[in-house]
């Protein structure tokens, strides 16, 4: 009797070679590929997503997802025999003129894909993009676009290929980082008293600078007015807002304790002798 109806099935054709039957078989391959779709995903957030950053498991666990359902699609059409040939023809045609259209949407697909492949950053760095003036947190890394917290607080998106093409300075992949200022003093004073004094104002007031590698001075320009000392620095990443921004002022407060003149600028004027 079973054999009977099957039969039947296979012998009532719809439309152009298609069965009751082979639809229904195809039918079953696309839900069959649905539930292993699910199941993969699922198993995909629980055991791997945990290991990876949070955008790069989103992003991963939809092309799962989806891959999935594309491979059970075309199971099914070869199941059910149907022919796609002239579909595949006028969508190539259309594929070239959408691609055309959509050159910068494919770019910044394939973009996002060799971020989350390659993560130069990871969700959470602060990161600079230089020739940008871009700077802030990197919030997540999505499928067209990067989203980044500027350090004042609003939120700009970024182009994935825009974000992968260019130089990225990322703020926090190091432990350690090092600050750095320029001073002027007058000719008149002695370089290595100026540099005693800033450095053991540095060591007496910036518990957060570390003693090894100990703090570097540089005498980089004999400029119009001043000699400039370099004075570098170096500080644990998070004590960045406890050093970078005060050094300056503690070296100032260091010169001004010791009588140590920062000159303005100045020019030496010769009158010619008649």
């Amino acid at each position: 009797m079973a054999l009977e109806w099957l039969q039947s099935l296979s012998d009532f054709e719809i439309t152009g070679g298609l069965t009751l039957l082979s639809l229904l078989i195809g039918g079953i391959i696309m839900a069959v590929g649905v539930i292993i779709a699910r199941t993969v995903k699922l198993l995909f957030t629980k055991y791997y997503a945990p290991k990876l950053p949070q955008d790069t498991a989103k992003n991963l666990g939809k092309l799962i997802y989806f891959g999935i359902i594309i491979i059970s699609f075309l199971v099914f059409t070869s199941s059910t025999g149907v022919d796609l040939s002239g579909l595949l023809v006028a969508g190539g045609i259309f594929g070239i003129v959408i691609g055309f259209a959509t050159q910068s949407v494919v770019s910044n697909l394939i973009s996002g894909i060799f971020l989350m492949i390659e993560k130069p950053v990871k969700q959470g760095d602060s990161v600079e993009i230089f020739g940008q003036d871009i700077s802030g947190t990197l919030l997540d890394i999505s499928t067209f676009s990067v989203r980044i917290r500027r350090f004042d607080g609003t939120i700009i998106r970024v182009p994935n290929e825009s974000f992968f093409t260019s130089n990225i300075r990322s703020l926090t992949s190091t432990p350690v980082r090092r600050s750095e200022v320029t001073v002027g003093i007058a000719y008149k004073e002695d370089i290595d008293g100026a540099i005693s004094v800033i450095e053991k104002e540095i060591r007496s007031t910036m518990p957060f600078v570390l003693v090894i590698p100990k703090p570097e001075f540089r005498v980089v320009e004999l400029a119009d007015s001043s000699v400039n000392i370099e004075i570098l620095v170096w500080h644990p990443r998070e004590d960045w807002s406890e050093v970078a921004p005060n050094l300056l002022k503690v070296t100032k407060r260091a010169l001004d304790h010791a009588g140590i003149e920062i000159p303005f600028p100045q020019r030496v004027i010769w009158k010619a002798k008649e």
